[in-house]
Order: C-alpha cells, then sequence, then structure tokens
C-alpha cells in the first residue's frame, strides 16, 4: 500500500468503531439524543478537520487541538453510555496519525488514561487491582500499536523514495547511453566542418549532420524529462501547481486562463499527479500555438474512484481525425496509459477544444 492509503484505512477503522459504538447503544439502551448529538459532532469534527486536511498531518498545531477536542468528546461518549469504551480501539492509530514524534506517544498515553478514567475504573482499583493489570495492558498495546503505524508509514516513504531513486538511475543510463553519445557526434562533426573550411559543400554537410543529431538529441532529452517528477509539484500539491502553470501561461500568452476545483483535494499517487499536470501544460501549449483563444479553462475534479483534468479553450478549434497523431497528443495518451487513464479530445472548427485527461485513483 503506499504512502497515502495507510491514512485511509485509519479513517475507515475510526468511522467502523465509531458506527458501531452508536449501534450497539442504541439497540441496548434506546436512543439517546445527547449521545447522539456528541457521536454526530465527533464524526463530523472528524471528518472536516482530519480527512479534508491531509497536509497538515503530523503538524503539532494545529492537530494538537484537534486531537484533545476528539479524546474530550470520546469521554463524554464513555461517560454518557459504556458501549462507547470501543472507540478507543478506533482511536489508537489517532495520536500517531495526527502528531509529530514522541508526542504522538504522549498523546496515545492521554487517550488510554482519559478513557479509563471516563469508565470510573481508577476509583474501583482499590476494591479490585486487578484493574490495574487492565490500565497498564491498554497502555502497553497502545505504545505497541505506535511503534506498529510508525514503522508502516516509514516503511511505505521508504518503498516511495527507493522507487525514485530506482527511476532516477535509469534516466541516468540512459542519458549517458544517448545524450552523451549524442553531444560527442555533434561536436565531432562541427570540429570536421571547421577543418573544412576550402570545401563548403562538405562544411554544409557536416553542419546538416550536427543539426539533425541536435534534433535527435533534444528528443531524447524530452522523452526523458518527462518521467522525472515535474517540479511545480515539489513545491506545491497539484491544485496549486496547476494554479501556478495557468498564471505563468497567462503572464507569457496575454490569453486568460483559469482553474477551478471540484471535489476535495488529495494526494494522489506522483505519477498520476505528473500526468495531470504535463497533460494540462501541453493543452495550454497546444492552445497558445493553434486555436487563437481568448479564454482557457481548466477543471480538476476529485471524485470517488477517478481524478479528471479538463483542459477548454473557446479558439479555433480542428478536426481530431486530422491532425495526424501529433507529438502532443500521441505522448499525451501514452503518458495517462501508464496510469491506467484516458485521453479523450472534442472538437470543430470554430467551437473551441475540449481536452479531457481520466485516470483512476481508487
Amino acid at each position: 500500500m503506499d504512502e497515502a492509503g495507510w491514512p485511509r484505512v485509519f479513517h475507515l477503522l475510526f468511522y467502523t468503531c465509531l458506527a458501531m459504538a452508536a449501534t450497539i447503544a442504541a439497540l441496548r439502551d434506546g436512543l439517546d439524543v445527547a449521545a447522539l448529538t456528541l457521536t454526530a459532532l465527533m464524526a463530523g469534527w472528524y471528518a472536516f478537520f482530519i480527512v479534508r486536511k491531509p497536509a497538515l498531518l503530523e503538524r503539532l498545531n494545529p492537530m494538537a487541538l484537534h486531537f484533545l477536542v476528539l479524546t474530550g468528546l470520546n469521554c463524554a461518549l464513555v461517560m454518557a453510555n459504556s458501549a462507547y469504551q470501543s472507540m478507543v480501539y478506533g482511536m489508537v492509530a489517532l495520536p500517531y496519525l495526527l502528531l509529530p514524534g514522541v508526542w504522538g506517544y504522549a498523546g496515545a498515553v492521554l487517550l488510554v488514561l482519559s478513557s479509563v478514567a471516563a469508565t470510573g475504573a481508577f476509583q474501583a482499583i482499590p476494591e479490585d487491582p486487578s484493574l490495574l493489570a487492565f490500565v497498564v495492558g491498554n497502555m502497553a498495546l497502545t505504545l505497541i500499536m505506535g511503534l506498529f503505524t510508525k514503522d508502516l508509514v516509514r516503511h511505505s516513504e521508504q518503498s516511495r523514495i527507493v522507487g525514485a531513486l530506482e527511476e532516477r538511475a535509469r534516466l541516468a543510463r540512459e542519458i549517458h547511453d544517448t545524450l552523451a553519445q549524442g553531444f560527442s557526434g555533434i561536436i565531432a562533426q562541427l570540429e570536421a566542418a571547421e577543418q573544412g573550411g576550402d570545401d563548403p559543400e562538405a562544411v554544409r554537410k557536416r553542419i546538416a549532420q550536427a543539426k539533425q543529431l541536435a534534433r535527435d538529441s533534444l528528443k531524447e532529452a524530452r522523452r526523458s524529462v518527462d518521467a522525472l517528477r515535474p517540479e511545480p509539484l515539489e513545491r506545491a500539491p497539484l491544485h496549486e501547481a496547476l494554479k501556478g502553470v495557468a498564471e505563468r501561461w497567462s503572464a507569457a500568452t496575454g490569453v486568460t486562463a483559469t482553474v477551478s476545483v471540484d471535489g476535495e483535494p488529495r494526494r494522489l499517487p506522483e505519477d498520476v499527479e505528473a500526468t495531470l499536470l504535463r497533460a494540462a501544460q501541453e493543452g495550454l501549449a497546444n492552445v497558445a500555438k493553434h486555436a487563437r483563444a481568448g479564454r482557457a479553462v481548466l477543471t480538476l475534479s476529485y471524485m470517488e474512484e477517478e481524478v479528471t483534468l479538463d483542459v477548454l479553450d473557446d479558439g479555433a478549434g480542428f478536426d481530431p481525425a486530422g491532425t495526424g497523431g501529433g507529438y502532443g497528443l500521441v505522448a499525451m495518451r501514452e503518458r495517462a496509459a501508464r496510469s491506467g487513464g484516458t485521453v479523450t479530445v472534442e472538437s470543430a472548427l470554430g467551437e473551441g477544444t475540449a481536452l479531457c485527461v481520466s485516470i483512476p485513483c481508487a
């Protein structure tokens, strides 16, 4: 599972335990408006401040506050109905998901102690010392869960880094085997042309060969660079990177380009984000070269099982069947296909162009 997959598992665990506790409480003791209100508040708080803010995970500010609020709501629910004691299992990974470093372990201790206190078990320890063993056991289990959780996330991150290093090593080999040889050939041809000054035809021939080698090397460079993670994605999430691309393109062309986002932005696999960003860049480049448009609109849509990018313009349009498989569309389709996606183009003369890139990400 990738690095972004584990938080989704922990979110599912949280909501499953919350739903089970609420169901058991309702079936056993009937509907309790106060408990149901607290349950809804806890579910909403978690959804709004945790699920919707993946970029803020493991940041002490503001996640410490959200953790304290959720811990307080959990205590209130346990005091309202003992069925909610099972929520501790749904929250066992929460401190490690929200808080950085040793703060995660401190949060785990606070979670266990507050849950035990809410049940009134501390007051019963003098009469039943075995409860102390229960508290210590829960504490140890929660701390061990922390080690397991952090190891899972660390392993996912290491796998991602190893994959990136392997890809960079592959690209380095390609550059050495193709571009370096191409540049060496260009130098050789230019040196030969320099030495053939008395034969204009030989000089022209050498220069033509050097130019062809340069074109071939440029083509190889573009192909290799397409496999790298785009630089804008190193500095910002996808939707912000797209806005930066649109702003720079508008400044360069004088044509207005806007970006809108449908759905809640979330982290996507690196190859998916890179494919969508490259598609936006290529789509806007085509608008600048061919469309004679007055406006371009990029729409990034996050759906449950896929993400789509639409690039629309109000330009001259063209016949998609008559493009002859231009480099831009061919490369875009190949790149999307590597991520399991598709590229569709709808256009007609005088009616603008609609480019859509759709990639599954469930």
